[in-house]
């Protein structure tokens, strides 16, 4: 039996600063996620640098008027393409995908140690995140 995603529900707060977003920036939002350090919003693809705005500017001023981190990824409906953007600016020489298992793989230490995080945090936050719009994913590994 196929899962289907979970509706994902905003409340007043999200709702506001899904709007806030949206007048400075310009662009649609397909999602936004509140966490301690940031927000991260995810946009319609072909937005991204729109969203981001010349030189910055848009996140500059989001960042300041938030007072947060402030993460933008563009949404792609093909898996390998949104974890890739997702975990942007971080580069993978290759990635793969078997079956609902995602591999990123790359030489380079440096870009795998932020990938996976101390006790493998960072990769299991990002499965979380991209689990929300692909619940089929089943792990991200990192080679």
């Amino acid at each position: 039996m196929k899962k289907l995603a979970s509706k994902i529900v905003y409340n007043a707060e999200i709702m506001k600063i899904m709007s806030f977003f949206e007048k400075i920036t310009g662009t649609r939002l397909k999602d936004c996620i509140i966490e301690e350090r940031q927000f991260i919003f995810i946009v319609q693809p072909g937005m991204i640098s729109k969203a981001i705005g010349k030189r910055g500017v848009n996140v500059k001023t989001l960042e300041k008027k938030l007072n947060k981190k402030i993460k933008i990824v563009e949404f792609n409906p093909m898996l390998k393409e949104f974890v890739l953007n997702y975990i942007m600016p971080i580069r993978v020489e290759e990635i793969q995908q078997d079956g609902n298992v995602i591999t990123l793989m790359s030489a380079d230490t440096a870009a795998k140690s932020m990938l996976i995080g101390r006790n493998a945090q960072n990769l299991r936050h990002t499965e979380e995140i991209i689990k929300r719009y692909f619940p089929q994913l089943e792990e991200i590994k990192v080679m």
